[in-house]
Parts: C-alpha cells; sequence; structure tokens
C-alpha cells in the first residue's frame, strides 16, 4: 500500500533522514518508534509532503509517487494526516471542525465515515459538538483531530504521537480506538514510544535512531527483545 524507498529528506538545515525506507500493506498497523528528535515526525511529513523537503528516494501510495505532490493532493489519494500538534481550528466548534473536510466518497470495501460513526468512536464528542475546539482538553481535541482525518474517508491513516500529553484514561481510549480502525480495515502508521500500544495493536515495528531505520520485524520480534526498547526508548 504504502512504500518508502531510500528517503532522504530535511529542512534547511540539512537532512534529518538518511535512507529510510519502510512498507505498510492493507489493513496494517505499523509502529515507528524511537526517541524524540530522531525522524519520527519527519518520516511522517515526508509522506504527506509537509514541511520537509524530500531531496532522493520514492514515496508510493497504491502505485502513486507522492512526491513532489501537493499536501491537498495528496489527502484526495485517500492518506489522512493526524500531528502531533492536532492542528484544530481553534475559532470553530466541533460539528464545524468535523464539517471542514470536503464529502468524498469511500474507498472500495471501507465504510464511510460520517458524524454518526464517529460519534460512535468517541461519544464524549457528541456532547461537545457546539464547544469550540479551542477550549477543549489535550485529549479531547487528540480525538478531534482523529475524527476529523477520518471524515477525509482515508485508506491510510498517519498518528503521529497520539499518546503525547494524555491522561491514561484517554490514551487507553486513543487505543481502543485505534484497534476498532484496524478491524474496520484502515491502515495505520503510528510514531510511538509507548510499548502497550504494540502490545494492543501493532503488527509491525520500525525502530528509529538518528535519521535511519535501526530495526524491523514484527511485533512479537520487537517485544522478544527488551534489549531494542532500551536502547531506542530509554526503557529500564
Amino acid at each position: 500500500m504504502l512504500v518508502l524507498e531510500g528517503i532522504h529528506a530535511g529542512y534547511d538545515q540539512g537532512n534529518v533522514l538518511h535512507g529510510i525506507s519502510l512498507e505498510i500493506k492493507e489493513g496494517e498497523v505499523v509502529c515507528l518508534i524511537g526517541r524524540n528528535g530522531i525522524g519520527k515526525s519527519s518520516t511522517m511529513r515526508s509522506v504527506v509532503q509537509n514541511q520537509i523537503k524530500v531531496h532522493r528516494g520514492s514515496i508510493r501510495f497504491l502505485g502513486q509517487e507522492l512526491t513532489g505532490r501537493k499536501p491537498h493532493e495528496i489527502v484526495r489519494l485517500g492518506i489522512g494526516y493526524v500531528p502531533e500538534d492536532r492542528r484544530v481550528f481553534s475559532s470553530l466548534t466541533v460539528a464545524e471542525n468535523l464539517a471542514t473536510p470536503k464529502h468524498r466518497a469511500p474507498p472500495a470495501g471501507l465504510r464511510e465515515w460520517n458524524f454518526d460513526r464517529v460519534f460512535g468512536l468517541f461519544p464524549k464528542l457528541q456532547v461537545l459538538m457546539s464547544r469550540q475546539a479551542g477550549v477543549l482538553s489535550g485529549g479531547e481535541q487528540q480525538m478531534l483531530s482523529i475524527a476529523r482525518a477520518l471524515m477525509i474517508q482515508p485508506r491510510l491513516l498517519l498518528l503521529d504521537e497520539p499518546h503525547e500529553g494524555l491522561a491514561p484514561i484517554i490514551s487507553e481510549q486513543v487505543i481502543d480506538a485505534i484497534n476498532v480502525l484496524k478491524k474496520e480495515g484502515v491502515a495505520m502508521l503510528v510514531s510511538e514510544q509507548q510499548i502497550r500500544l504494540i502490545e494492543n495493536c501493532a503488527d509491525r515495528v520500525y525502530v528509529l535512531d538518528r535519521g535511519a531505520i535501526a530495526f524491523s520485524g514484527s511485533a512479537q520480534e520487537f517485544l522478544k527483545d527488551p534489549e531494542i526498547a532500551r536502547r531506542h526508548l530509554m526503557i529500564g
């Protein structure tokens, strides 16, 4: 579905990604993990061509090359993006935020996401429909950001640090939502530092270290070797 091959990308100061190659298959949850500042968010941005320049390599989604495309063109191909800072429209209500994406038909084989379905996934959003997004808590904004991304009818969802700054109870709700989306057939690339999400959701894992892939394998292979997590997530 999504294939990155030899991606070198960066900002004004130079490259921060050095030959990243990874793959996400239909319906998979793939976790991209590592310490802060080693390239997880940059990898996400390279896929959606957001705030970063790809200098070398190929990014293909369903066989179509993404490099050089505009972010809105990539969204129309069926890729939803939930950035680490959530980027809700703070002056708009929850309902207005959800109505922002232009309506499009769902991909073949997937059910349409609408108000009723996203409220089923995150019931609290229905209670907050008339509330301005800017006054929501961090957890509520995260729910809204995910729900809004679903309204573009994605086949692939990119979640950048979805648990960052969330209370444990909200974090569990996000894990539950990821599992629901997985059952629905939505593929996901999740930038993560929590072992719990890998234990409960992931099919495969890529570990990043200083802008390069340090490990790739199944979630089971990753969890069998706690030394990998200790080295790359500062655990233990």
